[in-house]
């Protein structure tokens, strides 16, 4: 199999952001921060940033069927099996486990090698194979001593634990790494292509690089070839001008939506168009700027610090790190049709993943044991909701 390869950053970008503060996602620390005490928003307001009487108020609900597992550390993909069970990657142990979503018992798969877990960095997305049912692909994202890559893995769960996954092919290698700003979350689309959310890593020279991979969503074949009908000749690029996604989703009508750190000032949701240019660094949220294509919503980096995005309900639902709570955008097209919904706030601490389990349901997992958190008895967990 080709193996693409493009250049890795240079290391003076890991010693940058090592001591960042002007480019944290808050000015308190790096994009993941911790949340500040004291600052609280009710159910239905709307975020910092969005006009009040632009649209009407959302009425969504949000229930919390059941605690699914607990004691996972530093959970960070999910990824859904067709059979039952989920996947569930650890950043910093580089291991990948499967919960019965039935019973809570976690079984491990293995450890993936090379992982360098620091910072921001480790084991991150994963995602199945579009021929799971055949090929028993399981596909991750990490950061190694190097860079950030992809790489896949035959699983084979007739093997004894620890031993079900097979040694890693890499997909695609040289996505910038960093102290912050890794990244990582992975995703097959429904055209089957494999997409890829990578950050700038501290560097933000590279968010408007075109021959850069930092900054960017890419969009590969599942092999690691830039994919057909990609924006920009012989180019992984599907948009760029982005900061550091961590969420990827996709509506019923194939239309992708992003989530983005922003710095100190505005979070974002994104609709993503092939070739598009979301701004970062020339703007952060909202421009007045004709060559930027503006966010969906926006947010202030204590309200939200966006990782995984789900659809679901005619809405996208996003979990917040920093802000410690699950938004709901409702929907109409790639606009929002009525002022985002706060929900669970300060339940459960940090909300890292969150993933459609069909229906109503999602998938939602926490994310306090990862430095930045105050872990409770039970952290992390993954948690059954109910959405309207």
């Amino acid at each position: 199999m080709h193996r693409r390869a493009v250049p890795a950053v240079l290391a003076a970008a890991l010693l940058l952001t090592a001591g960042c503060s002007s480019g944290d996602g808050a000015s308190s620390g790096p994009d993941e921060g911790a949340s500040s005490p004291g600052r609280t928003s009710p159910q239905s307001s709307a975020p910092a940033g969005h006009a009040a009487g632009e649209t009407p108020p959302a009425k969504g609900s949000v229930k919390v069927v059941r605690t699914v597992a607990e004691g996972l550390n530093s959970p960070w993909g999910l990824a859904p099996l067709p059979g039952g069970g989920l996947l569930v990657s650890s950043r910093d142990e580089g291991t990948i486990v499967r919960v019965d979503e039935k019973t809570g018992r976690k079984t491990e798969l293995g450890e993936v090698p090379g992982v360098s877990a620091a910072g921001e960095g480790g084991l991150l997305g994963i995602a199945l194979s579009p021929d799971f049912a055949s090929d028993h692909m399981v596909y991750a994202y990490f950061t190694s001593v190097s860079d950030n890559r992809v790489v896949r893995m035959i699983y084979d769960a007739n093997k004894p634990a620890g031993e079900q996954l097979a040694a890693p092919d890499t997909v695609y290698r040289g996505i910038p790494k960093g102290f912050i700003h890794n990244g990582g979350r992975i995703a097959f689309g429904p055209d089957k292509m494999l997409y890829v959310g990578t950050g700038e890593s501290g560097d933000t020279g590279l968010s408007q690089d075109r021959d850069s991979v930092g900054g960017k969503i890419l969009r590969l074949t599942p092999e690691g070839e830039p994919a057909p009908g990609n924006p920009f000749p012989d180019s992984p690029v599907y948009s760029y001008g982005h900061r550091n996604v961590q969420g990827l989703a996709w509506d019923t009508e194939r239309r992708l939506f992003a989530s983005e750190f922003g710095q100190d000032t505005w979070d974002e949701l994104n609709a993503i168009e092939p070739g598009g240019n979301y701004g970062w660094p020339e703007a952060e949220g909202r421009s007045g700027d004709r060559q930027f294509r503006n966010p969906v919503e926006q947010w202030s980096t204590a309200e939200a610090s966006p990782s995984g995005i789900a659809f679901a309900e005619g809405s996208v639902w996003m979990a917040g790190l920093r802000g410690k709570r699950l938004w709901r955008i409702p929907l109409n097209g790639t606009e929002a049709s009525a002022r985002p919904q706060a929900f669970l706030e300060g339940d459960y601490g940090r909300l890292r993943t969150v993933v459609r389990a069909g229906g109503d349901r999602l998938w939602l997992v926490t994310s306090n044991t990862d430095g930045r958190g105050n872990p409770k008895d039970g952290d992390d967990r993954i948690l059954e909701v109910r959405v309207s």
